[in-house]
């Protein structure tokens, strides 16, 4: 396995669309938990626009708002949009503004410098939907396309571990068995330390857990007490485990405010930060008989299982985990949201009887139902999947596995037994 370098760059796999945005006359707005990379991917744009858009590096202006001097150069637009056009006459000038909701009254600023009409590309980075929601307004409705930035998926986590591997994978070539085995073992690894990319990069298990806690403490700090005025951080803290605690189970609002002392009202706005500020995200049911499925209540999944593992203490290996399956099963939901396109949503269906299959991938009509299980040593086909495949008869069924790889046939639909590495790819095909 290669040595990981501490200085190593990921290519993003939403690097090339926003490479392809800055062709475009609108405003690009990277979003994304903070310490996911958004500086980094804005240092990588910045060498691309030279190296291979051959733009002169004097025409680049590199500003980050968490630096007072770049944060002061914005405090008067009539002033900046001067400082614009006196650089834009001649060429096409691009402004990589991080941590852009910093600006005061930023919608509204950066609203007036797009509407100058100047020959300038504007890049914009922000750490929270919700803040970005809050400061960027309906007022750049039309004028700017957005790009999520999230913490690893496993393909980035695996340049980083292993380029050669990193490549079989995504070949989709046929893969030697003792490939797979590495390929497996780092996966298991990805499953337990997520993927922000300062963890990924580190090298023991002491610096994970500490970056990771630094990571988490800088969220609180800045995010629920700094943005949201979240006073009772201990409350909100508490909510982040029980979730943690129960992922992949249907969220009961009226429980966790019980458990919590907190009225309904409090516990729906944690949740709602939670997910404006990218660390969960609910998975909504699927259904077509509101009389024999559940429409109601959804469930929720951690964005970065690294995060979900330290809001619990337990960095035990997968092996040692009596919630393997839970954290598998987290970990293989973000893979598939990560791979979605923009026609494809992910559900998950259960009837009221209690039949159950962990995701549905939808695409128009077409339903790829994927199960996910921690230990299976045959080809058995769980009731739930069962049940959905003779009710639907989708064409094709995935159960992600660790153990087995095989493929068998329920009437009309196949049903493969998969690596959890493996999904992406099946989404996308």
């Amino acid at each position: 396995m290669q040595k990981i370098e501490k200085n190593k760059i990921i290519q993003r796999e939403v690097f090339p669309k926003i490479v392809a945005h800055l062709g475009k006359p609108e405003i690009t707005l990277i979003t994304g938990a903070r310490q996911t990379g958004k500086t980094t991917l804005l240092g990588m744009l910045k060498e691309r626009l030279i190296k291979e858009k051959k733009v002169a590096s004097e025409n680049i202006f590199y500003f980050n708002l968490d630096i007072v001097k770049d944060w002061e150069f914005f405090q008067d637009q009539t002033k900046f949009i001067e400082f614009l056009k006196d650089r834009s006459q001649e060429q096409k000038i691009y402004v990589l503004v991080d941590e852009a909701q910093r600006v005061p009254n930023c919608s509204r600023f950066f609203k007036g410098v797009y509407d100058s009409d100047l020959n300038v590309k504007l890049v914009l980075t922000g750490s929270s939907s919700l803040e970005l929601k809050t400061r960027f307004q309906e007022s750049l409705a039309g004028r700017k396309q957005v790009f999520h930035l999230f913490s690893f998926s496993f393909t980035e986590f695996l340049q980083a571990k292993d380029k050669i591997l990193a490549e079989l994978l995504e070949k989709k070539s046929k893969i030697s068995e003792i490939s797979k085995k590495q390929i497996l073992s780092l996966f298991k690894e990805y499953v337990i330390w997520g993927g922000y990319p300062r963890v990924v990069l580190s090298s023991t298990n002491q610096e994970k857990s500490d970056v990771l806690s630094d990571i988490y403490s800088s969220y609180i700090e800045k995010d629920i007490v700094g943005l949201l005025e979240i006073k009772n951080r201990l409350k909100f803290s508490d909510l982040v485990k029980l979730l943690a605690g129960q992922i992949g189970q249907l969220v009961n609002i009226s429980e966790l405010s019980n458990s919590l002392n907190l009225d309904r009202e409090t516990v729906e706005r944690y949740l709602k930060a939670l997910e404006e500020t990218f660390i969960i995200s609910p998975l909504i049911p699927y259904f077509k008989n509101p009389r024999q499925e559940i429409v109601k209540q959804n469930k929720i999944y951690f964005n970065d299982t690294g995060i979900r593992n330290y809001a619990l203490d337990n960095f035990s290996l997968l092996s040692e985990r009596q919630d393997a399956g839970l954290v598998l099963e987290n970990t293989v939901f973000r893979e598939i949201l990560l791979s979605l396109s923009l026609f494809q949503k992910i559900r998950f269906w259960r009837t009221k009887q209690g039949a159950e299959v962990d995701f549905l991938i939808l695409k128009g009509e077409k339903i790829v139902p994927i199960e996910v299980k921690s230990k299976i040593r045959k080809p058995v086909i769980s009731l739930g999947l069962r049940s959905f495949i003779e009710k639907y008869v989708p064409e094709k069924a995935f159960i992600v596995n660790l153990s087995l790889e095989q493929g068998v046939k329920i009437k009309k639909t196949k049903v493969d037994f998969i690596y959890p590495f493996e999904i992406q790819g099946k989404c996308q095909s």
